[in-house]
């Protein structure tokens, strides 16, 4: 029952064909979680919460940097340092008092996933790394929840909805991890600040959809956006024989070790020699260490600890400035340019590289909080 307040509240919703206080009222009794309060969270929640769902959780362990600020539009330059979480929720409740806003201030991970999805009617997907896409969309299939999906990177953006009643899920377009050096992440590719909201949008409005009834879902079908040109394309999926999770033969039958599953895909291989910035810092208290800095100029302007800057598209024209009868130290934002630029720098020859593990933003978090990280 909707009071009269809620009435009016939502009143330019109610008046919809096929929407009517009917759609209102599925949105007051629904539940819907959201994975991430950054990029594509942000749109999503708060217009979740401005569109009336009853209950939304929030799971981000982050805290909010001034690098957000440009496209993550709940937070704001006061609430730098702070657990995004709870400043989204204060930021929620300040829209729509009628919304009741759950915290969760933790990972999402194999442990906690079933137990955490199984609380809400429908996920919404905005996380930044595949393993916890992987995670969430194997828990969304176990617990038969819908789960809206969304990626954004650079200037590019996907939308789909999977497991909607029995449809499509994520390992029917993706089975498996891609190669780490084909995916890199947002802080190390960039993306347009306002290419969040856009895909964000898209998101929440298929999670409206799925609750009320209204419309046809992106369900079988993967939506990719260009914000350059503003072109869209749909492309079909269909449910796969050979899928791992769903197919006719799973291999995948209980939630993994993600973060190994996915080894690389957001930390330098495993396999490949590297250092802690905890063990860096002590080798540098007692020799002169060699570290090769792969960013960008600017980057290094923001922030650095010192060492040979040569952006990752130059060190093979370069590589004649980086010694080779010596240890040498790879680093970059948060490690994955830096296995690049070991990668690249191994065919030709070099054998004396270590990756610096987590980057500069593990530097920041581990030895210098002074430093200011973009």
């Amino acid at each position: 029952m909707l009071s009269k307040e809620e009435l009016i509240r939502y009143n330019r919703q109610i008046i919809l064909p096929d929407f009517g206080i009917e759609g209102q009222e599925k949105l007051k009794n629904s539940s819907v979680l959201v994975i991430g309060a950054g990029g594509l969270g942000a749109p999503n929640l708060l217009y979740l919460t401005a569109a009336g769902v009853g209950r939304i959780g929030i799971i981000d362990f982050d805290e909010v940097n001034l690098s957000n600020l440009h496209r993550q539009v709940l937070f704001d330059s006061n609430e730098i340092g702070e657990q995004k979480a709870n400043a989204a929720s204060r930021r929620l409740t300040q829209l729509n008092t009628e919304v009741d806003i759950e915290v969760f201030n933790e990972p999402i991970t194999s442990a906690n996933a079933l137990e955490t999805i199984g609380k809400f009617d429908l996920v919404v997907d905005g996380s930044d790394n595949l393993p916890t896409r992987y995670l969430v969309n194997d828990a969304c299939y176990f617990l038969k929840k819908t789960l809206i999906y969304g990626a954004i990177f650079r200037f590019e953006g996907q939308v789909s909805v999977f497991n909607y009643r029995g449809g499509p899920n994520y390992r029917d377009v993706f089975p498996t991890p891609p190669p780490p050096d084909m995916v890199p992440s947002c802080s190390e590719g960039g993306v347009l600040g306002v290419l969040p909201g856009i895909i964000g949008s898209m998101q929440c409005n298929e999670a409206i959809k799925v609750i009320t009834g209204i419309g046809t879902p992106l369900s079988g079908k993967l939506l990719l956006f260009d914000a350059l040109d503003m072109s869209t394309r749909t492309l079909n999926i269909k449910s796969s024989e050979d899928n791992p999770l769903s197919g006719s033969n799973p291999t995948v039958k209980e939630l993994i070790d993600y973060e190994t599953f996915c080894a690389g895909v957001d930390k330098p291989d495993l396999a490949t020699k590297e250092i802690s910035v905890v063990d860096l810092k002590e080798l540098m208290s007692k020799k002169t260490i060699h570290i090769l800095d792969v960013r960008e100029d600017y980057e290094y302007d923001i922030a650095n600890i010192g060492g040979q800057l040569i952006p990752l598209n130059q060190v093979v024209e370069r590589q004649s400035e980086i010694p080779r009868d010596r240890e040498v130290v790879v680093m970059c934002k948060a490690g994955g340019r830096s296995q690049s630029a070991i990668d690249i720098l191994e065919n030709e020859g070099f054998d004396n590289l270590i990756n610096l593990k987590g980057g500069i933003l593990a530097w920041q978090k581990e030895i210098d909080s002074t430093l200011e990280v973009y």
